[in-house]
C-alpha cells in the first residue's frame, strides 16, 4: 500500500533520526528563527501592515526562548571540549589553540546565554541581564573568530599539501580526493562562521548590520548547520 510505503520509505527513518537529536531539532528551529527576522524586517521595509509583522516577530522571540532554554547546561559540553582539544596530540599548535580558543569562546557565551534565561522567561527580572548578554555575545564573537582563523588556517595548509602530490600516482589521486573533501568541509564551516558573526558584531556594535541581512546571514548559517547534522544522521 502507498501508506505502508510511505511510513517505512528510508528518508522517514533518516528524518525520525534527525529530529530525535537535539541538535537536529535545535537547528530546524534555529532556521525559522533567522527566517522570522529578516521576513519581519522585510515586511516592515515594505510598508507590511502590524497585523502581518506581528506573527513572524512572535516566532524569532519565542523560538530564540526555546533554543534558550534547550541551550542550558551545554556550556559543560564545550569547557570538556576544551580540555580535550587541550590535551589533545595535534602536532599543529594554530590548530591546536584556536580548537581551545574556539570552545572557550562557545562555553562562555553558553554561560552568561544561561544566566539571562530567567529574565528572558519572564520569572524574574534583572537590571543586570543586558550586561550579561552583552558578555555572552562578545565570547561568542570571541569563538567564531578563533573558528574562523582555524577554517582559513586549515584552507591554506590544504592548499600546500595539495601541491606537494603527484596527482598520476594511484595513492596521490586518493589523497587530493580526500584533501578536495576536507576542504569542502572547511569552507562550508568558514561560510557558516562568518555569516554568525554578523550576529555578535552587530549586537556589540562594532558593525552596523540591519535585521534583515543578520536575519539573512543566519538564515544561510543554520541550512548549513542542518545540512551537516542531516548528513551525520544518515
Amino acid at each position: 500500500m502507498v501508506a505502508d510505503s510511505l511510513v517505512y520509505h528510508p528518508s522517514v527513518a533518516h528524518y525520525l533520526k534527525f529530529v530525535a537529536t537535539t541538535v537536529g531539532r535545535d537547528k530546524l528551529l534555529r532556521t525559522l528563527q533567522y527566517f522570522s527576522r529578516f521576513y519581519a524586517w522585510y515586511l516592515f521595509r515594505t510598508n507590511g501592515s502590524p497585523g502581518e509583522i506581528a506573527p513572524w516577530e512572535a516566532i524569532k522571540k519565542q523560538f530564540g526562548l526555546i533554543r534558550k532554554a534547550m541551550r542550558l547546561g551545554k556550556n559543560v559540553e564545550h569547557i570538556k571540549a576544551a580540555a580535550v582539544a587541550l590535551d589533545s596530540k595535534n602536532p599543529d599548535p594554530v590548530l591546536k589553540y584556536c580548537a581551545v580558543g574556539r570552545q572557550l569562546g562557545y562555553a562562555g557565551y553558553l554561560t552568561f546565554d544561561a544566566l539571562t534565561f530567567l529574565d528572558a522567561a519572564g520569572i524574574r527580572k534583572s537590571p543586570r541581564t543586558k550586561r550579561l548578554q552583552q558578555e555572552a555575545y562578545r565570547f561568542w564573537m570571541f569563538g567564531l573568530l578563533f573558528s574562523a582563523i582555524s577554517g582559513v588556517y586549515s584552507l591554506y595548509s590544504l592548499r600546500r599539501q595539495a601541491a606537494k602530490i603527484d596527482k598520476k600516482d594511484g595513492e596521490g589521486a586518493v589523497a587530493t580526493k580526500k584533501i578536495e573533501k576536507e576542504r569542502a568541509a572547511a569552507n562550508l564551516q568558514l561560510v557558516s562562521d562568518l555569516c554568525d558573526l554578523t550576529v555578535p558584531t552587530s549586537a556589540l556594535g562594532f558593525a552596523k548590520f540591519d535585521d534583515g541581512l543578520v536575519g539573512l546571514a543566519g538564515t544561510v548559517s543554520s541550512l548549513i548547520g542542518v545540512y551537516g547534522q542531516w548528513k551525520k544522521t544518515a
